[in-house]
């Protein structure tokens, strides 16, 4: 991340936020949401990565990501590594998320959102994706509180470097 002074350095939590695929809970208020239709947002995957990590950057005040990070993760969206799930409404970016797909991995960075609930419906994508390609392992960084209400947990970081490495030997594809 990007630090205040400028610089940008490595960090690693103990315990590490994870939500469990097979544990993901929508919130009764946002499954109504998103049985809706025609939908309330359409879903694009990698449409406007550099937008999405700039709206990211934008909705926090001392945000940890800096240009550094941004022309980073734009080359590794470049080259297939890092996603963007977007929620648009009314043909304008309305929220979404950014990350980054290593083998059956997902490392979730941040969230935006413009729309109520826009950022939320990127994540049910997102986890619904994840679940579709058999991914293993999806990583929050943090178990928020926003987050918990999704089923996140923290989980020690010896059991997480295990799984880590589990889903860092599978090959999927995100896209």
């Amino acid at each position: 991340m990007t630090d205040r002074d400028g610089a940008t350095r490595w960090y690693t939590a103990d315990p590490r936020g994870v939500l469990p695929l097979d544990g993901f809970h929508i919130p009764r208020t946002l499954r109504q949401l998103l049985k809706k239709s025609p939908p309330v947002f359409e879903i694009r995957i990698d449409h406007d990565f550099e937008t999405v990590m700039r709206a990211c950057m934008s909705q926090r005040e001392d945000s940890w990501i800096g240009e550094s990070l941004i022309r980073a993760y734009c080359r590794l969206h470049d080259l297939g590594f890092a996603h963007s799930v977007e929620a648009w409404k009314d043909g304008k970016l309305a929220g979404g998320l950014y990350g980054v797909s290593l083998g059956a991995a997902f490392f979730g960075e941040s969230m935006f959102h413009y729309v109520t609930d826009a950022s939320k419906v990127a994540l049910v994508h997102l986890v619904e994706r994840l679940k579709e390609r058999d991914y293993q392992l999806l990583d929050s960084q943090a178990a928020t509180e926003h987050l918990r209400r999704f089923g996140c947990i923290d989980m020690p970081a010896a059991e997480y470097l295990k799984r880590l490495d589990t889903a860092l030997k599978l090959k999927r594809s995100f896209v």
